[in-house]
């Protein structure tokens, strides 16, 4: 078990290349649940991968859920500071939140 300390420096711009897949959240709470719900279900995984050139070909590793997965999320002054909470391993997470957030995301710690 693993847990991620992120900030999202400036929310409006957290937001991935493809919004379908993107956040679409403005407050702490609206991210939290929306990354928690892409770590405990493979709703976004199943999203990306039709998009895929071969679908059938992505390592099923990608799809990684843990549904045990928590995230809490808290205002502090413009950014925002999700704590994760997850099994899902470190390369899996990490391109999780890049389809959700692109580059606009930063890992502050992890324990």
């Amino acid at each position: 078990m693993s847990q991620y300390y992120i900030s999202l420096p400036d929310p409006s711009k957290a937001r991935g290349n493809d919004s379908d897949l993107s956040f679409h959240s403005q407050s702490a709470a609206g991210f939290a649940e929306e990354l928690q719900d892409a770590l405990r279900n493979t709703a976004l995984f199943e999203r990306w991968r039709a998009k895929q050139p071969d679908p059938d070909a992505v390592e099923p590793q990608w799809g990684a859920t843990d549904p045990a997965a928590t995230v809490t999320g808290e205002q502090k002054d413009l950014r925002i500071n999700l704590v994760v909470t997850t099994t899902i391993n470190s390369d899996v997470f990490k391109e999780r939140l890049r389809l959700l957030a692109g580059h606009h995301w930063e890992l502050r710690d992890v324990r």
